[in-house]
């Protein structure tokens, strides 16, 4: 889920300086492509905080992958921001990314560059543009420490009276094949939700009904068949503190 409702979560930040919200997802992946990824968890819990302060942001997410048995793994990316500027929307990126699962480590990695941030004057459309570069350090057997370089677009649109959100990200990156040469790495997710609390009589329901579909290209462990490009939709729900 990761940082999808990052910039719609600016929307509520500018009011409170913080927002928080935590997200279950039942994943359709494993129906879409039964062979290449018949190991895909099908549910996922996320939790995501946005913090602002005097001298930019906080932003964290951990993704929490289950089974019918265990809690089969979790990812977090957390991030911070520095402000150059009272006014600019040129800010310094600081960021981590890594996670465990069973019986095995994701990958971690270390990013910093810039961030270009924006918005429209109600604040209702908002997006961020990072370029960054990218350390991976070496993991599990099999894996070697590389370096990447990262151009991360994210958006977050809230319309129809506030009753609806679209918003996400994608991610361009350099990957690396097992021979060690190099390849493009494509990530995207976007996530649309309903916001019962717009409706009448629940203005104090803040769970949101919505979806996600993740998009992805040459990303980790997703190769099967020659297959290296997947679209995996889920149903969700949402509630926002």
């Amino acid at each position: 889920m990761r940082k999808i409702t990052l910039l719609a979560t600016l929307l509520i930040a500018t009011i409170s300086a913080h927002a928080q919200n935590i997200q279950f997802h039942h994943d359709f992946g494993r129906d879409l492509y039964p062979k290449e990824e018949a190991g895909r968890q099908r549910h996922t819990m996320t939790v995501e905080q946005f913090k602002a302060d005097k001298w930019g942001s906080w932003f964290y997410f951990i993704d929490i992958d289950f089974s019918s048995r265990f809690t089969e793994g979790a990812y977090t990316e957390v991030s911070r921001e520095f402000n150059l500027g009272k006014q600019s929307p040129l800010a310094a990126h600081i960021e981590y990314n890594g996670g465990l699962g069973r019986g095995y480590t994701i990958q971690h990695a270390t990013l910093i560059g810039s961030a270009w941030n924006g918005h429209s004057a109600d604040f209702s459309k908002t997006y961020a543009v990072q370029l960054m570069y990218k350390q991976y350090f070496k993991g599990d057997e099999g894996t070697h420490a590389y370096s990447s370089v990262q151009l991360t677009g994210v958006w977050g649109i809230t319309f129809a009276h506030k009753a609806c959100t679209f918003s996400g990200y994608i991610d361009f990156s350099r990957g690396e094949k097992a021979n060690r040469h190099g390849q493009l790495v494509i990530l995207s997710e976007s996530q649309f939700w309903y916001n019962l609390n717009t409706l009448k009589g629940l203005e104090d329901v803040n769970l949101s009904l919505g979806t996600e579909v993740k998009i992805s290209h040459n990303f980790i462990f997703n190769t099967y068949n020659n297959r290296d490009t997947f679209i995996n939709p889920t149903l969700a729900l949402k509630w926002t503190f």
